[in-house]
């Protein structure tokens, strides 16, 4: 339940219209509140003191129908001028970066400031009275924050003017995936050192299967350890977030000879699928992003060896930082090989498998990607101490480098083969 309960809060969090909904809720209490507070004449010392010059019926109507007249069909361009460039975005980028532009804070908080100025706008006109006498209110109080909003709005409009051009360049793109994936790295795995998390035996005990459909989002590894804990079993996970299940798909071998009782399902409870990955905990999904990047750009219809170079340093990046940590290690069992509950096997060569070995054959066939994947390997096998870890980085130079061999012709071969020849000379 708390798995599913996650991942609904994050699609929320993603959707476009959460943040615009909430803002339009807080607009109508808001404006509730500021009418309510000039019924109580709270502004009237200022007015005598002179520090405040009330506004006249006509002005407020004024006002306010500029509020709610004009952000509404601000918010509707704005809307279009996202899809826009979320359309074009994922036409030339790869449509799995959709979801990244739909988490966009930038284009969901704008949309909603404009949606809550014109909801609170609506809320505070409908309070008003024109005319003369008893029965005239001009809420003065709603007016002053009416007209703050305004100058918010304004500033938002030239914030999300800039933003939208900014963050459809492949630089800032490929900076986003790659910076996330960073965090992902230092989150997933704290500590620094050089150990691969040791492969534990398959219980032999009858597995439990998926039920339903969909891409595994989230699994909550606390919890799924305090359940096993309890019914004093050892569960060996068979899949890994950004997998695809169906029912009859093992999720996890288990040490019980019998499944009973409630024990299979409180673990499939810690599991929430979904109908597309998510990066929240799929580490490999953010590598996968960068790959497909680079796939696009060296394929022969696009040829942009320059964008693919971008990607290989990021993911460069990210390979020696998975060089330099305890892949052992993670928050939720504080590397303890006591722990009832093991992942599926992620040591650095399967990370390097998702990164550089992926892009391998697109790679070989540039010159110019190719001499920056082996700068990027080296990079990476100098920062590494483990003896294990630099020779797989090693390794994969020497393939690329076979590769780009038999792809590449005349001076590009001989540029390949001195820059790794000189690259190997100084390891």
């Amino acid at each position: 339940m708390i798995a599913r309960l996650h991942s609904y809060w994050y699609a929320l969090r993603a959707s476009y219209w959460f943040y615009p909904a909430l803002f339009a809720l807080c607009s109508v209490l808001l404006g509730t509140l500021t009418v309510e507070l000039d019924h109580t004449d709270a502004l009237a010392q200022f007015v005598e003191d002179g520090w405040l010059r009330p506004m006249h019926a006509s002005d407020a109507s004024d006002l306010l129908g500029v509020a709610t007249g004009s952000m509404l069909g601000v918010a509707g361009t704005v809307f279009s001028i996202t899809l826009a460039a979320v359309a074009y975005a994922s036409g030339n980028y790869g449509p799995r970066l959709l979801t990244n532009f739909m988490e966009d804070k930038g284009n969901q908080l704008s949309l909603a400031t404009f949606i809550g100025t014109f909801v609170y706008g609506l809320t505070v006109l409908r309070a008003m009275r024109g005319g003369g006498g008893d029965e005239a209110f001009v809420p003065q109080i709603s007016l002053l924050v009416a007209f703050a909003f305004l100058i918010v709005t304004t500033a938002v409009l030239v914030y999300f003017l800039h933003h939208i051009p900014a963050s459809i360049r492949i630089d800032t793109v490929l900076e986003s995936i790659g910076r996330r994936l960073l965090r992902q790295i230092a989150t997933r795995y704290p500590e620094e050192g050089s150990r691969d998390p040791a492969r534990r035996a398959t219980p032999q005990g009858e597995p439990i299967c998926a039920q339903e459909t969909g891409y595994v989002r989230v699994i909550e590894l606390d919890t799924l350890c305090e359940v096993a804990a309890r019914h004093d079993h050892l569960v060996n996970l068979a899949v890994r977030t950004g997998d695809f299940v169906y029912p009859g798909v093992v999720l996890a071998h288990t040490d019980a000879r019998r499944l009973e009782g409630a024990f299979p399902d409180e673990v499939r409870a810690t599991m929430a699928l979904g109908a597309s990955r998510t990066a929240e905990q799929d580490i490999e999904f953010s590598m996968d992003e960068l790959v497909e990047i680079a796939l696009r750009a060296l394929s022969p219809g696009i040829n942009d060896p320059f964008t693919a170079i971008t990607a290989l340093h990021w993911i460069g990046a990210a390979t020696a930082d998975f060089g330099r940590r305890d892949l052992a290690f993670e928050t939720w069992n504080r590397g303890d090989p006591a722990c009832p509950v093991a992942r599926l096997h992620s040591d650095f060569a399967h990370f390097l498998q998702r990164g550089f070995i992926a892009m391998r054959s697109a790679v070989a066939t540039s010159r110019l990607a190719a001499l920056m994947a082996l700068e990027a390997l080296h990079t990476a096998s100098q920062q590494v101490t483990s003896a294990h870890r630099r020779r797989l980085l090693l390794d994969e130079m020497d393939r690329l480098a076979e590769q780009a061999a038999e792809h590449l012709s005349g001076p590009d071969i001989a540029l390949v083969r001195e820059r790794h020849a000189l690259l190997r000379s100084e390891d």
